[in-house]
């Protein structure tokens, strides 16, 4: 089975969907692995390393995509490039099928398959396979760093003879699986770290990891079955922001990780928050592309509001390229290698499947999905 993985376009993404080591694994289940040149180069991955690793180099785009059997992608593909994929081809990358209802029924239309990275369940056995949370793991990580290069401070105390340094004050808005990371990496480096979720569950591991819970009394909140906050009350949001302004006047650094996939985030730092926090103080708004959880934040740039720096930087695994792309290579390999028939070398698409129905948007010249379709029948 041919598998093919074009070059990212999207600018500045450095990140790459298949590393060497992968296209070794692919090899060994029999796959032939075919990759446009320069596709890792992102990444700091050579062409030579692919072809000793077993791939082969195309170099004319167009017929990458036409002679392709299975297509792997980090980014979602142009209206363009749809057209270029042959029938029956399986293509599997992010699809944002949510908000992408002309790209699905494009990919429809051509009689693709197309698998929705995003869409993979939140089970036990498919944790291998959520790109969503290996991508978030190395956001939360990421947002500690961005705050502490913009921040006139440091993180940790520091005696001196000069005098005692006071530990910075980190409050971290969700606890999933960026939020951890970011309370792990900010006590690491030495902050005092205070976190908040709606899910009372996860207060046990915030303090496991050396940070205090903030709690506040928002009547019934939870998790969803796929392990995400449900949606709050307009009532217990204005609940939650007057319980954390003082704590937020308070901070150095405060940082918001409130996304969910295919939901508009929530407003929880508003204007007056913002403008009772000290100069010099930093906000990094993770939702900031899809929305903003920060009032004022500006996807992609960073700002001033009284003093204080409010960092919308998106895409930020992408600072991480290199680690971003190893996990999410290993998150396609597992999905490819969970469904890959031995005898025939090929990838089978099983809609009897634990997982691939959940993820399959397109097949056959259908959309499958339910959720995406009943969307797509709303729409209309």
């Amino acid at each position: 089975m041919r598998i093919a993985v074009p070059k990212e376009t999207h600018p500045g993404e450095n990140r790459v969907p298949v590393i060497p080591e992968t296209v070794k694994k692919l090899a060994l289940l029999g796959a032939e692995v075919v990759i446009e040149p320069g596709m890792g180069a992102g990444s700091g991955f050579s062409d030579e390393q692919y072809i000793e690793a077993g791939a082969s180099v195309e170099p004319d785009r167009n017929k990458l995509f036409a002679e392709a059997q299975v297509l792997l992608r980090l980014r979602k593909p142009t209206l363009d490039e749809v057209a270029l994929i042959p029938s029956g081809c399986i293509h599997i990358s992010y699809l944002d099928p949510f908000n992408e209802h002309e790209l699905v029924r494009a990919l429809q239309m051509q009689g693709v398959t197309a698998i929705s990275m995003e869409m993979i369940p939140r089970t036990t056995r498919s944790q291998k396979m959520d790109a969503l949370s290996s991508q978030a793991n190395l956001a939360g990580y990421v947002t500690v760093l961005l705050a502490a290069n913009h921040l006139p401070s440091i993180l940790p105390m520091m005696m001196t003879p000069a005098g005692t340094l006071k530990p910075a004050k980190v409050f971290i808005l969700g606890a999933g699986v960026a939020g951890l990371q970011a309370i792990a990496t900010a006590k690491r480096l030495g902050a005092k770290v205070t976190a908040f979720d709606t899910r009372p569950v996860v207060a046990e591991q915030v303090q496991s990891l050396g940070a205090t819970f903030l709690e506040i009394d928002l009547g019934d909140t939870g998790e969803t079955a796929g392990g995400y906050a449900k949606e709050l009350t307009p009532e217990q949001i204005d609940r939650q922001r007057q319980a954390q302004k003082e704590v937020i006047a308070q901070s150095d650094v405060v940082i918001t990780t409130a996304q969910v996939f295919g939901r508009k985030p929530p407003v929880l730092v508003t204007r007056d928050m913002v403008e009772g926090m000290q100069p010099g103080s930093v906000i990094v708004d993770m939702a900031a592309e899809t929305g903003g959880n920060v009032e004022g934040s500006v996807p992609g740039e960073t700002v001033e509001v009284n003093g204080v720096k409010i960092i919308g930087q998106a895409n930020l695994p992408n600072n991480v390229c290199r680690d971003a792309s190893k996990m999410y290579s290993s998150n396609l390999f597992n999905l490819v290698e969970d469904v890959w028939d031995k005898e025939s070398k090929q990838f089978v698409v099983d809609f009897e499947h634990d997982i691939l129905p959940g993820c399959i948007i397109t097949h056959g010249g259908e959309v499958t999905n339910e959720t995406i379709k009943n969307i797509l029948e709303g729409a209309n």
